[in-house]
């Protein structure tokens, strides 16, 4: 997605593009692609393994569903890549045994995680998708925390903190589609609300938060709205029209706060040194 996201939700006639440059901008720039990782950048791509896992199993259970079924293949695919890229980057990063130990602990769940999805969706496999993408996540939350105790400048919460809104955009919309498929409904829909309700009060916090840049509140203003189009498409019934509203709406609130963690990566960067 080069240049500022376009305020407005994907018309049909765009979705398909707009999905296809989606992994673009996860991608290391040629700048830094050698470079060793900086303490923010590890911690945002440990952070963002966690809205992989979700957005993982989002796609599958979106396949299942038989909602948009390009689009969740090509989530899929990218998803992976994503996955594949973030570990390659970690290998740059000067860390402990002990943190070299968690990644590749992640990787293995991953790697698991991988071949699960690698079969033909059903509601028992969705289940088996839907456990493992919650190990990867537990996983990864728990180093992100350990990347992020390294340094006493409390800053750095921040990066975690966007990078979560990522997790939670992924997460309320797999709950939706799980819902739809007709799992758990009493405590998918309480986890709806606490999801919900923290993606709320991070939004605020964010905003308010000292470190701030033209891009950072370029993207916060633009996050906002696009919570807006998610919070609504959330609320509806999960008919076709609806579980289209949410595979839609998900993956742009997720494009936008992965921008919105990105430009706290930089801004961090610049201060760490």
């Amino acid at each position: 997605m080069p240049g500022m996201p376009s305020r407005s939700v994907p018309s049909p006639s765009r979705r398909a593009i707009v999905q296809g440059l989606f992994g673009l901008a996860f991608l290391p720039s040629a700048r830094s692609a050698n470079a060793p990782l900086s303490l923010p950048t590890a911690i945002n791509r440990t952070a963002r393994f966690r809205a992989l896992s979700q957005r993982t199993a989002k796609a599958y259970c979106q396949s299942y569903l038989n909602v948009m079924p390009d689009q969740a293949k090509l989530v899929l695919g990218t998803a992976q890549k994503l996955f594949d890229n973030g570990f390659a980057d970690l290998a740059r990063a000067n860390l402990s045994t002990d943190l070299v130990k968690q990644v590749l602990a992640i990787q293995t769940q991953v790697n698991a995680l991988h071949d699960l999805v690698a079969r033909s969706p059903s509601k028992e496999q969705v289940g088996l998708v839907n456990a493992q993408a919650n190990n990867v996540l537990t996983l990864a939350d728990g180093t992100t925390q350990a990347l992020e105790s390294l340094s006493k400048n409390a800053s750095l919460k921040l990066v975690n903190l966007a990078g979560r809104q990522r997790m939670l955009s992924q997460r309320l919309a797999k709950n939706y589609f799980l819902l739809a498929a007709n799992f758990s409904q009493s405590a998918i829909r309480d986890q709806l609300k606490v999801d919900a309700n923290a993606f709320k009060q991070a939004l605020a916090t964010l905003k308010a938060a000292p470190i701030s840049t033209v891009a950072i509140r370029n993207e916060m203003e633009l996050g906002e709205s696009q919570w807006i189009f998610f919070e609504s498409a959330i609320a509806r019934r999960p008919d076709a029209d609806g579980l289209g509203a949410v595979a839609t709406t998900s993956e742009r609130l997720l494009e936008v706060m992965n921008n919105l963690t990105g430009h706290y990566d930089d801004a961090l960067r610049d201060i760490l040194g």
